[in-house]
């Protein structure tokens, strides 16, 4: 599968990381032989990171369970538009994510996002078709950057995880502010995404599969 291949930049990546950056000099090759992977179609990730949001993993797996059992294991926008808002409801989404993934599917449907011509917009022309949706905030439209897009320069600041890992590698477990964090990230650039990946890792070595 395409998505389960190395990025094409991941190997220069590491290599100007590692000669850049003492923490990810020693960080990087605690997690040999494994890299970033994208799952998915655009719209079954959207519509997967609403149905997760604010909820445990464990509870928004059981509720997109529900949920593909009614629209199909591989959801297009028309099956979505087609369901009342009470049987949307019945499989666990509240009144609100009832409206985001409604959104979500009517921004698809009236081509109001352009996933064919993603691949050749910038990141944040990208973020910001995302974040007109209903529902999808900076946070998640970068995670769909990182995890379904594979952009190699990322620096999700919103991200606890990644502020956590700043915290804990360059500040000794010291509070961070938003300035520090990107100014410890501007020796990442233009690799800022394969930074994150590898200190998420740092804290959780079983990676997301988005």
């Amino acid at each position: 599968m395409e998505g389960s291949r190395k990025p094409h930049y991941w190997d220069a990546a590491v290599a100007e990381l590692m000669a850049r950056d003492r923490i990810l000099r020693r960080v990087i090759p605690e997690h040999p032989e494994v890299h970033l992977a994208s799952r998915g179609e655009p719209f079954l990730t959207l519509a997967r990171a609403v149905v997760g949001q604010q909820i445990s993993v464990k509870a928004a797996d059981a509720v997109w369970g529900r949920f593909i059992a009614l629209v199909g294991e591989r959801p297009q926008p028309p099956a979505v538009l087609n369901q009342t808002p009470e049987a949307l409801r019945a499989v666990g989404l509240s009144r609100r994510k009832v409206e985001y993934v409604l959104d979500l599917a009517a921004h698809f449907e009236a081509n109001k996002v352009h996933p064919q011509q993603w691949a050749e917009m910038p990141d944040e022309a990208i973020i910001r078709e995302l974040t007109a949706i209903r529902g999808i905030g900076r946070w998640t439209a970068e995670m769909f950057l990182i995890f379904n897009l594979r952009r190699p320069d990322v620096l999700p600041l919103d991200d606890a995880g990644l502020v956590k890992a700043i915290s804990l590698h360059y500040f000794s477990g010291e509070p961070v502010s938003r300035f520090e964090a990107r100014e410890v990230a501007q020796a990442w650039r233009p690799w800022s995404t394969v930074a994150t990946w590898y200190l998420w890792r740092s804290l959780d070595p079983v990676a997301v599969e988005y």
